[in-house]
């Protein structure tokens, strides 16, 4: 099984039905001794390494096949010198980077490495400038990166091959961050640089316990494995049918009452109906997660699409980051995305507001609006106000029949123009919030029916 304490081979070995590894770039000559800085004992450390590895370098990479799916693999020896980064290292991560361009091919790469290589000074540290270039060439490329952290990923492997890719892995313990154990304060919180504690401040997407982590590279490889052609389109993802009742309300206050009821389907009974399985992404990578917002990539009749679906909670700004930054990838890897919009609106609390609620809106009306993917946007339940339209793709939102969309909650309205809490009724009609007058005043593409009136 994997382990965070598996050589770069075994764990090649663990996650793969087979590989072929890579053959290393060559090199003129044996090269300064003890390397550029002539750092003494350098080429003595290199050799004991050797012997006690097997391994001339810090990264093995190959061709490999996971689940049917072939990727180009690379994945750190942390026995040689602590997987740390030196000029040779680079030199074999930038041909696996390359390589995966050449084939078109995703990346998944297995960490264990301490940081840049100290006996090469600066020539070592300047690999990352090396890595990260090679990482935009692959995102401009379309290419996913998803990455493995083992234990531990410190230093410039955390914050490039690590941070950089577009999916997070952890193993369970595995310790996580940009300092590593010797080099940050005294008093610093051990949680804080740890596989669990990277997850809770949504810098990862998920811990992934060893027996399970081949299945859960599978899956997200059959999500993102397959690359579109250059200029060819992406099809328009089909809106969910409604889950709730066929009727539609007769008063724009029944709307309101019946998007609120907790019985209504939520975002997770869509999700079961509408996917045959899906893998989630966690977190804005700015410190915040959002649990009232759901977002991944889900198998529909065999093709992939994007998801990212409100939960009927007031959204927060990590909810609203994770949100953009999922139409974000789905949109460079040329995925279609589908939104589920159900809040009763952005939380307006001055914790929201302190963690830049207005930046983080701007962020998901941009991502939508700039999306060169088709995004359909479904309304299951409450539409509240700018917390709902940011997640509501232009042109392209429909309705279920126990749904609504307002500028501003009737309550909310009524108290504004100092009206008697008794004419909310009225204000709620006054506004037309119901799914029929959103499709009358042109705001919806129409209203979804019940999947039973479909014959799905």
């Amino acid at each position: 099984m994997p382990s965070m304490r598996l050589t770069a081979r075994q764990a090649m070995a663990a996650v793969t039905d087979s590989y072929v590894e890579l053959p290393p770039p060559q090199h003129p000559g044996p090269g300064r001794p003890d390397g550029p800085l002539g750092w003494q004992g350098y080429d003595a450390a290199r050799a004991r390494a050797h012997a006690r590895t097997g391994e001339d370098e810090s990264v093995v990479t190959a061709l490999a096949t996971i689940g049917g799916t072939e990727a180009v693999l690379l994945s750190f020896e942390f026995g040689y010198l602590g997987g740390s980064l030196g000029e040779r290292t680079g030199d074999r991560l930038e041909a696996a980077y390359t390589e995966a361009r050449e084939r078109r091919l995703p990346l998944v790469s297995l960490i264990a490495t301490g940081g840049s290589r100290m006996q090469e000074g600066m020539r070592a540290l300047t690999q990352l400038q090396r890595v990260a270039g090679q990482a935009a060439r692959n995102r401009a490329a379309g290419l996913a990166h998803i990455a493995v952290l083992r234990d531990p990923t410190t230093g410039g492997g955390w914050a490039t091959l690590g941070a950089g890719a577009d999916v997070l892995l952890a193993l369970p313990g595995a310790q996580i961050g940009f300092a590593g154990s010797r080099v940050r304060p005294a008093d610093a919180d051990p949680v804080a640089y740890s596989a669990e504690g990277q997850l809770a401040a949504g810098q990862i997407d998920a811990v992934v316990p060893p027996d399970r982590l081949r299945g859960t590279l599978q899956r997200w490889l059959r999500l993102l494995g397959g690359v579109r052609e250059p200029g060819a389109a992406a099809p328009d993802p089909v809106p969910p049918a409604a889950l709730g009742g066929s009727g539609l309300p007769e008063t724009g206050w029944r709307a309101v009452v019946r998007a609120r009821d907790a019985r209504r389907p939520r975002a997770e009974a869509y999700l079961r109906a509408y996917f045959d399985d899906w893998e989630e992404l966690r977190g804005d990578r700015c410190g915040g997660v959002d649990d009232g917002i759901r977002c991944g990539f889900g198998r529909r009749d065999g093709r992939t699409i994007a998801f990212a679906a409100q939960c009927g909670t007031a959204t927060r700004p990590a909810g609203f980051r994770t949100a953009a930054r999922l139409v974000g990838l789905a949109d460079r890897l040329g995925i279609p995305v589908l939104t589920l919009v159900d809040t009763p609106g952005a939380a307006n609390g001055a914790e929201a507001e302190r963690a830049g609620a207005g930046a983080a809106l701007a962020e998901a009306f941009a991502a939508l609006a700039s999306a060169r993917v088709p995004v359909t946007s479904l309304l299951i339940g409450e539409g509240g106000s700018g917390g709902a339209l940011a997640l509501a793709a232009p042109g392209r939102l429909w309705a279920t029949p126990d749904s609504y969309f307002s500028v501003i909650a009737p309550e909310l309205a009524a108290a504004i123009l100092k009206r008697d809490p008794q004419e909310v009724h009225h204000t709620a009609d006054q506004l037309r919030v119901r799914p029929q007058d959103l499709l009358a005043l042109g705001i919806i593409r129409d209203i979804v029916p019940p999947a039973r009136d479909t014959g799905a």
